[in-house]
């Protein structure tokens, strides 16, 4: 969706902010802490990191390859790498590429809420208005009332759609200013919360191995599933960024480097949310309430608390407007470069409408969960599914590896396309049925 001269991404590490940007966001601020509280802790974390240098390197570098190669986003790259045996199978592909793109837009449209959630946060810490209420209450309250949210729904989605005006240059911009924000803010809040008494408990948990938690198939499968969300690879987003990346970049490293910074900031963010929890004896396992009343207990109860307040949700606005950036990118480009006619703008003010439209119908975030069930528990693993089956089993080997190996130093071969083959995509599989049979069974 960008101008000729907008269509490429500066730097190499403007690239990778924005990749990092698009994948940091709620996955990392309490998916992660939640999800390694609620399964086996530092078990959690082995499984997790094995799972994250697999996608990292595999499956992420291939979305960002079929993006450069077609120089399009998710419509355009599916029907070009199902046109790689023949092109009526490329009309198939473009047909099917509809779906993870519908991931993306309806996930965007939920978020876009969470997000707005957030910067109401923000703004009651700056008045004080967090400091002195039951946090519980607070959040049931605002939560479960309709309309709540309207006028930081709307700052939200303009504020984020009007950082995409420039295309992959504004994107990049940006980037460079909210995630290393993103990362000194939680680094802060690291150092404060590990003056807490009681706080070393939570490190324990983090990172003493606990060997016999890794005999548990949970375990592996929910950071499985942190793994392949955290890094945003679900068959859409990152290929149009890939879209955007020079021939002159090595994807695999750069796909690498992304990985290594989502994974710091996941780390950094359970580095202040479960010891903080252990410290106070709170719920590590509590899930989106973490964010919204666990973390305001506890900033109500330390010196300096409203100061540290308004900077967890400053890093959380920045996380949360990053990850819509590349949700809005990824739908935009695609209906671009599929209706030729419709300029920037004009496709900007749709998803503009879009978004407010069937967000503010849905008020309030309660209402939510059936929508968001549908998304998370089918379309993102069918079109993470649909993404990892299209590159490794559909689209010719040799023009794949021919992108992959663009600018690489030692060119990589059968062990990097076998590990797509047969590790990649059976992990794709394995949590696309999971995640069908825990609907059905619960």
């Amino acid at each position: 969706m960008t101008e000729k001269k907008n269509a490429k991404f500066a730097t190499k590490w403007g690239f990778i902010l924005a990749s990092v940007g698009s994948a940091v966001g709620m996955a990392n601020v309490w998916g992660f802490p939640a999800k390694m509280g609620s399964y086996g802790g530092s078990a959690f974390l082995i499984a997790y990191l094995l799972f994250v240098a697999l996608f990292g390197i595999v499956g992420l570098s291939a979305e960002y390859a079929i993006g450069r190669r077609s120089r399009t986003g998710t419509l355009g790259s599916y029907q070009n790498a199902w046109a790689t045996r023949n092109e009526r199978l490329g009309k198939v592909g473009g047909i099917l590429g509809w779906l993870p793109l519908a991931g993306s837009m309806c996930i965007a449209i939920g978020y876009a809420i969470i997000v707005a959630y957030v910067l109401k946060a923000f703004f009651h810490s700056i008045t004080g208005e967090l400091m002195t209420v039951d946090t519980e209450a607070w959040f049931g309250t605002f939560s479960t009332t309709e309309f709540s949210v309207v006028p930081f729904h709307v700052i939200i989605v303009i504020g984020t759609l009007l950082t995409l005006l420039l295309g992959a240059r504004s994107i990049e911009k940006t980037n460079k200013i909210m995630m290393p924000v993103f990362f000194i803010i939680f680094v802060i809040l690291a150092v404060r919360v590990a003056m807490l008494p009681g706080a070393i408990e939570g490190y324990k948990f983090m990172f003493a191995p606990d060997w016999a938690a890794l005999k548990d198939p949970m375990v592996w499968i929910w950071a499985m599933g942190q793994a392949f969300f955290s890094l945003s690879v679900t068959g859409s987003g990152m290929i149009v960024y890939g879209a955007y990346l020079g021939d002159e970049q090595d994807v695999v490293h750069v796909a690498t480097r992304t990985a290594i910074f989502d994974t710091i900031a996941a780390m950094v963010a359970a580095l202040v949310i479960i010891p903080a929890c252990f410290a106070y004896g709170l719920d590590v396992g509590a899930g989106p309430s973490l964010l919204f009343v666990t973390l305001p207990r506890i900033l109500q109860d330390i010196p300096l608390g409203q100061l540290f307040a308004i900077i967890l949700y400053t890093a959380m606005v920045f996380a949360g407007v990053s990850s819509l950036q590349n949700m809005f990118e990824a739908v935009g480009e695609s209906l671009q470069n599929k209706f030729p006619k419709l300029n920037r703008k004009v496709v900007l003010a749709l998803l503009c409408v879009i978004c407010l439209g069937f967000g503010l119908s849905m008020e309030p975030i309660f209402n939510w969960g059936p929508w968001m069930d549908i998304v998370s528990i089918y379309i993102i693993p069918i079109g993470a599914t649909l993404g990892a089956v299209s590159w490794f089993w559909i689209m010719k080997k040799d023009d794949l590896m021919n992108e992959i190996n663009k600018s690489t130093e030692k060119p990589h071969g059968k062990l990097w396309y076998y590990a797509g083959r047969y590790l990649y995509v059976p992990c794709a599989l394995i949590l696309c049925c999971v995640a069908l049979f825990m609907k059905v069974a619960f």
